[in-house]
């Protein structure tokens, strides 16, 4: 894949008034420097493999060694059988953030149809830390569900006492995915994405303890990035400074690998709040701020810079990194 040595955000909301007043000089906007790396590729070296099979929605995270982990969803392939769906987690690992080419660590988890878990089901995986337990999040394609570990290698997953791993959902049908967490004023924003109706928003709950959860409330929902059952894919939120949230979005993931079909290229929408529960609905005058041509990003913050981790751009065969700046607008 060529490397694009920078890229330029397009922005389309000059002047724009944010949530709670007029923000718009605290806004700043985030543009990707230098080049990327590659990361990881699209492993091959299990016993689901096929020649369709996409690496996508993943996470990153330090684990207790030191060093530095990565789970993506991998689908299209054979795993869940003939009435299932096509995913599981893979594991890399590398020792270094701006290393390329992590080692390849084989299948990390698969769907446990005895817990609940749709088989071949599992999406997006995700991991914080907090206090010596690292939490890692993921949907079964119905729930969110939860696991937990000491050497942020190693998951258990945390059985709810009705036997089964989920712990809320939008509803059978809906597809609740792609979940986040994000740590604020002494509890954590859990952010995933459904599509009731076929029309995919941001949702956000809230947490002290991974156990019990708030209700659910629509963050996100329709504007320029659409209102289909795939326009509010990957919600990535960040917190800059005390009260500046930003949301990423993902519209499109690009080509599919194999298919005669065209897409269009990759797209993320951003939006800005200084209210981490609402980013607008339909109301990008107020919160829509530019698009960056990446998919499924994730913001990494990591000894006083920042990072962004994205899907490989001319296929899906792949995860990259560059180093990302905030800049004003």
């Amino acid at each position: 894949m060529k490397n694009i040595s920078r890229i330029l955000i397009s922005v389309f909301a000059l002047g724009m008034v944010a949530h709670g007043g007029n923000a718009s000089e605290s806004i700043l906007l985030p543009q990707i420097e230098g080049e990327w790396w590659q990361v990881a590729g699209n492993p091959i070296d299990h016993k689901y493999a096929t020649e369709r099979q996409e690496p996508v929605d993943f996470t990153i995270w330090q684990a207790a060694d030191g060093s530095w982990q990565l789970w993506s969803c991998i689908r299209s392939t054979t795993a869940g059988g003939k009435n299932g769906k096509t995913r599981f987690f893979y594991r890399w690992e590398g020792q270094n953030l701006t290393d390329t080419d992590w080692k390849p660590m084989g299948i990390a988890m698969e769907a446990d149809p005895s817990l609940g878990e749709t088989p071949g089901g599992l999406q997006a995986p995700h991991v914080v830390k907090a206090g010596d337990t690292y939490h890692m999040f993921y949907g079964d394609w119905v729930n969110i569900c939860h696991a937990t570990s000491k050497d942020g290698k190693n998951f258990t997953r945390v059985i709810q006492a009705n036997g089964k791993t989920g712990m809320f959902t939008e509803g059978p049908g809906n597809n609740t995915r792609d979940v986040i967490l994000l740590s604020h004023a002494g509890k954590w924003f859990a952010y995933y994405t459904a599509y009731p109706n076929r029309q995919g928003m941001v949702y956000v709950r809230t947490t002290e303890d991974f156990k019990d959860w708030s209700l659910s409330s629509v963050a996100a929902f329709g504007g320029q990035a659409g209102t289909n059952a795939y326009s509010s894919e990957c919600p990535h939120v960040v917190k800059l400074g005390d009260s500046d949230f930003y949301l990423f979005k993902t519209q499109t993931y690009g080509p599919f690998k194999g298919d005669i079909r065209k897409r269009d290229a990759p797209r993320t929408s951003i939006y800005y709040s200084n209210d981490p529960t609402m980013f607008g609905i339909n109301q990008d005058h107020r919160y829509f701020v530019c698009t960056l041509p990446v998919s499924a990003p994730e913001i990494i913050y990591y000894k006083d810079r920042y990072y962004i981790a994205a899907l490989n751009e001319g296929a899906l065969d792949g995860i990259r990194i560059a180093r990302l700046t905030w800049v004003k607008k």
